[in-house]
């Protein structure tokens, strides 16, 4: 089976440390470019970082720039999101895809897996 799953979610307090995971199975993520998206209550699902299969990042969202980072582990066949300075704006629903190449879309057909997304909750 063909999946994406994210992990490292949690409650964490403002100015704190997340490190988000997405793990494959099924299929190698070294073929694929991998984009981290959030959802937040009450609001599209927008595109934060994505990484591309030879590892290049484009970021999508001006409020996480110099606080997200994303980096790939093709052995490990994982992508990490590590996000420092949580801001209780950052709050939401995080969700990896794959792709052959980035986009900032949630709606991009090309994305054509995606995992079931990992709760951030930030406390102020």
């Amino acid at each position: 089976q063909l999946q994406l799953v994210e992990s490292g979610g949690g409650l964490v307090q403002a100015g704190g440390s997340l490190r988000l995971s997405c793990a494959a199975s099924g299929f190698t993520l070294d073929y694929y470019a991998i984009g981290w998206f959030r959802q937040a209550p009450g609001k599209e699902r927008e595109g934060v970082l994505c990484i591309s299969r030879s590892g290049g990042s484009t970021n999508y969202a001006d409020s996480v720039k110099g606080r997200f980072t994303i980096s790939r582990d093709n052995a490990k066949n994982t992508v990490y999101l590590q996000m420092n300075s949580l801001k209780p704006e950052d709050t939401a629903v995080y969700y990896c895809a794959a792709a052959p190449l980035c986009s900032g879309s949630a709606n991009a057909p090309i994305y054509g897996y995606w995992g079931q997304g990992t709760q951030v909750t930030v406390s102020s």
